[in-house]
């Protein structure tokens, strides 16, 4: 039998500095946020994904940029997103991605990984408060808002 010295330890910590952050109170809100990490170069070409994390009180305590893609898609690693999520302690996250075609509206496979993502959430405890669909110009939708969530 191997010795108890050779089991990986692993360890929790949260060190939370979210006084400064902004908190989330409208989709207008989460776009301003999270526009600013998309990268303008490449906005219109390829297609991004970021995760707000947010706290009970709708405060940001984080932000993932989880994948770039190519000019139709991206993958979204429900694991990834989740687990990112646990070790933030977040309780709501707003996701967000591009449409480099300019056309904000959600296509089919859009509106499956929100659902799988809401539904994912509910076994954390963590509320999928919304999903933004960011175009260049300055366009983007709001699932939440148009009842799509």
């Amino acid at each position: 039998m191997e010795t108890i010295e050779n089991i990986a330890e692993i360890e929790l910590v949260y060190r939370p500095a979210i006084s400064n952050k902004p908190v989330v109170a409208s989709s207008s809100d989460a776009y301003l946020i999270l526009k600013e990490h998309y990268n303008l170069n490449t906005i219109a070409l390829q297609e991004s994904f970021v995760v707000l994390y947010l706290n009970q009180f709708n405060r940001v305590i984080g932000l993932l940029k989880m994948t770039v893609g190519g000019i139709t898609g991206t993958i979204v690693d429900l694991r990834i997103l989740f687990a990112t999520a646990l070790k933030a302690a977040a309780t709501g996250m707003i996701i967000s991605h591009n449409h480099p075609s300019g056309n904000p509206k959600p296509s089919v496979l859009d509106l499956k990984i929100t659902g799988q993502i809401k539904e994912a959430g509910k076994l954390f405890d963590i509320r999928l408060l919304d999903h933004l669909i960011i175009a260049p110009d300055d366009k983007y939708t709001s699932m939440a808002d148009n009842g799509d969530l």
